[in-house]
């Protein structure tokens, strides 16, 4: 895997205008110390990474200055300069930020200075921004000014009005420009992005500025730029032409200006019930909120914006112990029953996707209500409550949505009703498990089928606040029942999930129960044994989803279970048939006790919890179990004892001697399987042997040469390291030598495709050296004139696969072993080429057009051709040597191709039947294609 490049961070350079600059030359001293000077040098950079060491340096030089600085002209200029510069940056701009950061340290003496330019700077701003396309920046200032800078919500407060007021001509002209644009998509993204932006500016200005609590002025701009805001907020909530996130923020807009404008605040749940219910009583409202939300105190309110308005309901008021009194648990209520209400008359996705959310967010608020509650509200939220009882038909009505966002709010919105009860019985101290109503949902949901995959998050959130004591008492054998169903694919996240859940709490109980070591007996009889049991009699689905998904699980919670798993299934495995508990060694048919040790023991080692494979061995099986294994009837069973013996979760851990001898074992016996996905799972993992013997010979190497006789990571090599990588030479050279001994002419396809797949993976996994780099073993110095031939003749096969595998091997080795051919032989290998290329057996043509293809690429055309090899070499110029190479050898080629073709071409027109009997001509054309198609002619 590649290491990924960090990206270079990009920060625009600031600048400052022309007007600013000039102050900022006439202010610098000659010594440059001053902060001008500190500016100047900064504005005159173009790197904003490097002015961003310069903008830390500002407070220090301040923190520096006489507190005496405050009168002081050039100080006051360059305070007024900065407050330009902050507000001229782009929101994104990291100099912003760290701009804001720095000056949150000013001096105390400085502030007020700082604080006056600032304030006349953003004044200024505010009053000349007159461009509809402009009014963004200026909105993205006031947020920027609110977000943890101090300096800047100091200027926001004294500018409360103009900023209002401001706030509110924008989002008239921005709505209006968008509703005149309309079916100009492209141009009313952008405008609906900048309503959103400056709705959500609006609600940061009531929540962070102090002004507002001297509001309640009837009269004064400010009340009327307010009242203004919350007429256009409760527009936008019905305005079904807006995005949707717009009317989702306008209703947070609309009940958080209620709640800062309604006097006196203890009745604002009273207020906003009212206009949930659509019961406003205009005798008593106010007269603002009946100007204002007109639209809202009508019976005929949109089912979208009254799912909004509870939304802002829950989010813009203090749910926290209680605050609110009764008035607020009455609120609290009746939010629930409009969503209920919702719930029947929504259909559209988005709005379905809201309303999830809006009830898990009402779950959660009535969990911070209940902490200090009335009697009342405990008793209207119990298990047995209506609310509680419609909430959980909501769960089972869609937890089986297409949608996975609004499942994961059922999962939510159940455990929080488990907390709910929780808190409404915590108080009588009684047992949680033995209540009634967690009782009875516990059994109705162990009625379920358990295709039902809502059934599994809610059991899961029912284990983590009982305890899986309970279940298992109702349902002893619910593991293996969960187990059953991993055969379906769509079930096996699910119901691993679930199983780890238990099986981790039921640990953590017996643990916190036991006094000694025997709760793991009982730990192992409850969740292993049935594992045991599919692993040994399951269907192939169920075993495989099984072994990926519990098994990790299960040994990551409890790695000492492997012994007993190994244990038992050893047992079983010596057993004689008939007086085990699983089916022993196995069948054709069957993986057996035998198939299902190699699993666990693959698995585990491949987690890392076989730290040392020649003592997991010794300790945990025989060498005879391994091979017994390596050749078992049934496939799997052969390729998990290979993945036992090549796969680790450590791509440096040294190959032991026992491990090497069972490989060469296992390729003696497994090179012929007849199943294309088994050879393709044989090679691959050999590959991964490869790799980590050619990575463990590094650190070996690195040993070597510092004379250290232990591996790092603690884990002990019993021999000198070049003693390792001799015995890794010495097996590399034993497995070329069984591969190419496979290759006899004779030998079937599979046993050729095999060899021929490893001995690539070989000349790929140990390349020819290069810049001095060591490797411990070079495929190219086991092949003789022998072996070369024997590739050579894979070539002339029938399959294509294996002229394929063949020729790219041969292209692998170094160019050298063309010595083995003499001129002679070379120049019979291009005739025998040509031949075949003529040939009426169309596999010929083939493998004339490998031959043909090798002797170009390395290099290896006959002496014959050298006048063509002349002049073409001399055409080729100073360019890339190999590939001019290449071209030219390609070039000569198909000349002589095409002289053969246009001769016989015209014997052709003679006897079109005896050219087809004698010397076809697509062999040929296939010579030339095959020879094209080889170059890189991008």
């Amino acid at each position: 895997m590649g290491v990924k490049k960090k990206k270079e961070t990009q920060v625009t350079s600031l600048t400052v205008c022309h007007q600013d600059l000039e102050t900022l030359k006439s202010l610098a001293d000659v010594e440059g110390e001053n902060l001008a000077s500190l500016l100047l040098h900064c504005v005159q950079l173009t790197d904003g990474v490097s002015q961003i060491r310069y903008v830390k340096q500002i407070v220090p030089l301040l923190e520096k200055a006489n507190k005496n600085g405050t009168c002081d002209p050039t100080i006051r200029s360059c305070l007024d300069i900065l407050a330009g510069i902050y507000l001229s940056l782009n929101l994104k701009n990291p100099l912003k930020k760290v701009l804001a950061s720095s000056l949150n340290g000013l001096p105390e003496f400085f502030l007020i200075e700082a604080t006056q330019s600032f304030t006349s700077r953003l004044q200024e701003e505010l009053n000349t921004s007159t461009d509809l396309y402009s009014y963004r920046k200026v909105i993205d200032n006031i947020s920027s000014c609110m977000e943890n800078f101090d300096l800047g919500r100091s200027s926001v407060n004294n500018l409360l009005e103009n900023v209002l007021h401001f706030l509110q001509k924008s989002l008239i002209e921005i709505s209006e420009e968008n509703r005149k644009l309309a079916g100009n998509h492209i141009v009313q993204t952008q405008l609906m992005n900048d309503l959103l932006v400056s709705i959500r500016v609006s609600v940061m200005l009531v929540q962070k500025v102090q002004g507002f609590q001297r509001l309640h002025l009837k009269n004064s701009p400010t009340w009327q730029s307010m009242c203004g805001l919350l007429s256009m907020f409760t527009n936008f909530l019905s305005d079904d032409g807006l995005l949707q996130t717009i009317q989702s923020t306008s209703g947070l807009a609309v009940i958080l200006f209620i709640k800062a404008m309604f006097h006196p605040p203890e009745k604002i749940p009273d207020l906003i019930s009212s206009v949930l219910l659509r019961s406003v009583d205009p005798t008593s409202a106010p007269e603002w909120l009946l100007s204002c939300c007109k639209s809202l105190c009508c019976a005929d309110v949109p089912p979208s914006a009254l799912l909004f308005l509870c939304q802002g309901t829950l989010t813009m008021l203090d749910w926290q112990e209680g605050r609110m009194g009764p008035s607020g648990e009455a609120l609290l209520l009746n939010t629930v029953r409009v969503l209920f209400t919702l719930s029947s008359q929504i259909k559209e996705s988005t709005l379905e996707m809201f309303l999830s959310r809006i009830l898990a967010s009402w779950t959660n608020s009535a969990i911070q209500v209940l902490d200090s509650s009335s009697p009342s509200l405990k008793d209207n939220l119990n298990g047995n409550a209506d609310v509680v009882r419609r909430l959980l038909d909501y769960v089972y009505t869609h937890w089986e949505h297409p949608l996975d966002a609004l499942r994961h709010q059922t999962k939510i919105i159940f455990r929080n009703i488990l907390q709910m009860h929780q808190l409404t019985v915590e108080e009588s101290g009684s047992d949680l498990s033995a209540d009634r109503f967690i009782f009875e949902l516990t059994e109705s949901l162990l009625r379920l089928e358990w295709h039902s995959k809502g059934k599994y998050t809610c059991l899961g959130c029912l284990v983590d606040l009982i305890g899986i004591d309970h279940i298992l008492a109702l349902a002893k054998t619910i593991p293996s029942q969960i187990l059953e169903v991993m055969g379906d694919q769509s079930l096996v996240p699910y119901a691993s999930d679930l199983l780890e859940t238990m099986f981790k709490n039921h640990k953590s109980r017996l643990k916190s129960q036991a006094v000694d070591s025997t709760w793991i007996d009982k730990w192992h009889e409850t969740w292993v044994s049935p594992l045991l049991c599919v692993l040994c009699e399951g269907n192939l689905d169920q075993k495989s989803y099984v072994i990926d998904y519990y098994l990790p699980k299960l040994l990551n919670c409890n790695p000492e279970s492997l012994s007993y798993m190994v244990k038992i299934l050893q047992t079983s495995a010596d057993a004689k048939t008939g007086q085990q508990s699983f089916p022993s060694l196995g069948s054709y048919d069957s993986r057996g006790a035998l198939g299902a040790l190699m699993a666990c023991l693959r698995t585990a080692r491949a987690h890392g919890h076989l730290q040392s494979a020649t003592d997991a061995w010794r300790d945990l099986v025989s060498s005879a179990r391994i091979k017994q294994g390596l050749i078992h009837q049934h496939c799997q069973v052969r390729i998990d004892t290979l993945g036992l013996l090549c796969e680790s979760n450590r791509s440096t851990e040294i190959v032991s001697t026992e491990e090497m001898q069972w490989i060469q074992f296992f390729i003696t016996y497994n090179l012929n399987s007849q199943s294309p996905g088994v050879r393709q799972q044989i090679c691959s993992l050999l590959k991964k042997l490869f790799c980590r013997i050619q990575e463990s010979s590094q650190v070996l190497y690195k040993l070597e040469q510092s004379k250290s006789k232990h591996e790092p990571g603690s884990e002990s090599t019993r021999q000198h390291p070049s003693v390792s990588l001799q015995q890794y030479k010495n097996f590399m050279s034993s497995i070329c030598n069984s591969l190419f001994e496979a290759l006899f002419p004779g030998s079937s396809y599979p046993t050729r495709f095999s060899a021929l797949t490893i001995l690539g993976s070989i000349a790929e996994v140990f390349p020819v050296p290069e810049d001095r780099v060591q490797t411990v073993y070079q495929l190219s110095h086991d092949i003789d004139v022998g072996r070369f031939q024997t590739l050579m003749e894979c070539l002339t096969g029938t399959f294509e696969e294996v002229k394929i595998l063949a020729f790219d091997l041969l292209m692998k080795l170094p160019k050298t072993f063309v010595q083995f051919q003499g001129s002679v032989k070379l120049q019979g290998l291009f005739q025998a080429a040509l031949e075949l290329s003529t040939s009426t057996k169309p596999y010929d043509c083939v493998t004339a057009s490998y031959l043909l293809n090798f002797l170009i690429w390395q290099n290896a055309l006959p002496s014959s051709l050298s006048a063509y090899l002349k002049t073409q070499r001399v055409a080729c110029g100073d360019g890339d040597k190999s590939a001019a190479v290449v071209e030219s050898n390609t070039l000569i080629v198909i000349k002589c191709l095409l002289e053969n073709l246009e001769e016989e071409v015209s014997r052709a027109e003679n006897s079109l039947l005896q050219a087809a009997a004698s010397f076809p001509m697509y062999g040929r054309v296939h010579c030339i294609t095959g020879a094209l198609r080889k170059l890189p002619l991008k």
